[in-house]
């Protein structure tokens, strides 16, 4: 079988904090090995390739003919507030899809075996959602996937001072509040990403508190050509057919959209109960599971049994099985899960869901709630409560 597992080797940790030791995961891992053995046996004997699958290429095909449409009717079409509304919701829905199902798949090369491939749906990011691809790879590939729920090493569960969503991060008073006011942040996401982040991150070579290799040649060139291509499509073309005030309400009511839904999505699968929040040793850096048994504890899945949303969202309400094998294409995730939930209940390993979207979300309301009160204080060193 092809390359599809992706365990952090021994130079991930060089990215650690400075003045940290790097995070040490336990070298003997039986529960990954188990469980890499049933889903290569489940290829082998099945037939199916892990990658390049002609139902991913059709939706992508579906997904990006649902962009054009959507775009074309709210900026040549449209000329009321009842036809823009839901055309903007419509580019919005498409976009959101573009991110879960082809650039996410392209960036973590589950999309085909060719670099190439996984490459150009990557750009998609770039080109049609406003980021920067490259810097993303940094900060989902190399810092959360490698570290998901650690502070100040995962930077999905970092908002700085604004929101608190781990027990080891310093709580404000003002964060009591964080369950109320945070999905209104969440709606300026995409905006303050498109148009302020990947910038910052670009000038500084820095994402939080992590360095990183500032992109070069052509990977330069996309970030350039990306950006400005999107700003053309989000700003130039809509304002030579509409008013200026007409075509910035629209570009934040489809940007907003977009980052509601990208927020919420990734935030249900690790910033919930019961998600586990351990901490390294601060000594050693040293964790206290393998690594696999760390991306299973750190991780929930929600609502596997709906194919609607399996279909929009990628497969990333199977984020457990993601975690384990980020190169394996979305497709394969319900059949994956079943795999996983028999080798965790072999090996003992709590397989965390939540029956359904609404669950998940409320669940995130909790936690947020929960990491507002002056009550959810804990050591540096103890995990989630």
């Amino acid at each position: 079988m092809q390359n599809v597992a992706l365990k952090p080797s021994s130079t991930a940790t060089d990215i650690s904090p400075a003045n940290t030791p790097p995070i040490k995961f336990k070298s003997d891992d039986p529960f990954y090995h188990d469980v890499k053995a049933r889903v290569s046996r489940y290829f082998k004997m099945s037939g199916l390739k892990p990658r390049d699958c002609p139902q991913t290429y059709f939706k992508s095909l579906i997904i990006m003919c649902w962009v054009a449409t959507s775009y074309i009717l709210l900026v040549f079409v449209s000329n009321a507030w009842w036809q823009t509304i839901p055309l903007a919701i419509s580019l919005g829905l498409s976009i959101a899809a573009v991110g879960f199902n082809i650039q996410h798949d392209g960036g973590h090369r589950a999309y085909s075996r060719h670099r190439w491939i996984n490459r150009l749906m990557a750009s998609s990011l770039d080109f049609f959602g406003g980021g920067s691809s490259y810097i993303w790879d940094h900060k989902h590939n190399t810092l959360h996937h490698t570290y998901p729920n650690i502070a100040e090493h995962d930077d999905d569960i970092d908002v700085g001072i604004l929101g608190r969503f781990s027990p080891q991060q310093k709580r404000l008073g003002f964060h009591r509040l964080q369950h109320i006011y945070m999905w209104a942040l969440y709606a300026m996401l995409t905006i303050k990403w498109q148009l302020i982040d990947d910038f910052r991150d670009v000038i500084t070579g820095r994402v939080g508190t992590h360095p990183f290799k500032r992109p070069k040649g052509r990977a330069l060139a996309i970030f350039i050509c990306g950006k400005i291509f999107f700003l053309s499509l989000a700003f130039v073309v809509p304002m030579l057919f509409h008013p200026i005030g007409t075509a910035l309400i629209t570009y934040a009511l489809v940007s907003c959209f977009v980052g509601i839904m990208l927020s919420v999505v990734f935030q249900l699968a690790h910033a919930v109960q019961p998600a586990q929040f351990p901490a390294p040793d601060l000594a050693t850096g040293r964790m206290e599971n393998e690594w696999a048994v760390h991306q299973i504890e750190t991780t929930v899945n929600f609502s596997r049994h709906s194919r609607i949303l399996t279909w929009y969202l990628g497969g990333l309400n199977y984020q457990v099985e993601h975690h384990l094998f980020p190169r394996i294409c979305h497709k394969h995730y319900p059949r994956l899960a079943r795999l996983v939930k028999k080798a965790c209940a072999k090996h003992g390993v709590q397989y965390n869901d939540h029956g359904s979207f609404l669950a998940g979300v409320t669940s995130h309301f909790r936690w947020l709630r929960k990491m507002g009160q002056p009550d959810a204080m804990v050591s540096p060193t103890m995990g989630a409560m």
